[in-house]
C-alpha cells in the first residue's frame, strides 16, 4: 500500500461528498452513544432534516481520519454540502437562532420560542409522587 493511499480517509471524503447532509456521531440516530450526538440528532430531527449518519465508534481510525480531514477535534461533526458546519455547541447555537434551518434550506419550526431539543425527552429520574 502506498503512503498516499488512505482507504478510510477516502471513504470519509466520499461519504461527505455523496451526502448533502451527513453527521459523524457516536452511535446512530436511533441510539446515540453520547449526549452531544443525541442533542445534535434532536436538532436535526426537530427541523425534519434528512441526513445520513456515520457511527465513528466501531473503528478508532474513523475518528482520527475524520478529525485530520476536517481539522475539528470533537465528535459529533455535521457537514452540509461538503462543508463542516460544526460540532454540537455550534449546531445548537445555530438551531436556537434559526441559522441551522437557513443553512440547511429548511423551515424553522413555528412558534414564539424555538425549544432547544432535549436529547432524552424525559427527566433523568422518573419520580412518581405517591405521598398524597
Amino acid at each position: 500500500m502506498s503512503s498516499d493511499t488512505n482507504p478510510i480517509r477516502d471513504a470519509i471524503a466520499e461519504a461527505i461528498r455523496d451526502n448533502k447532509t451527513i453527521l459523524f456521531m457516536k452511535g446512530n440516530p436511533e441510539a446515540p452513544a453520547c449526549g452531544f450526538s443525541a442533542r445534535t440528532v434532536a436538532a436535526l430531527q426537530a427541523l425534519d432534516a434528512p441526513f445520513a449518519a456515520v457511527d465513528i465508534l466501531p473503528d478508532p481510525r474513523i475518528r482520527q481520519e475524520l478529525s485530520a480531514l476536517s481539522n475539528w477535534p470533537t465528535i459529533p461533526q455535521l457537514f452540509f454540502e461538503g462543508e463542516l458546519v460544526g460540532g454540537c455547541d455550534i449546531v445548537m447555537e445555530m438551531f436556537e437562532s434559526g441559522e441551522l434551518a437557513e443553512t440547511l434550506g429548511l423551515e424553522q419550526p413555528a412558534g414564539d420560542a424555538v425549544a432547544v431539543p432535549d436529547a432524552g425527552g424525559s427527566a433523568p429520574l422518573g419520580i412518581e409522587n405517591r405521598l398524597s
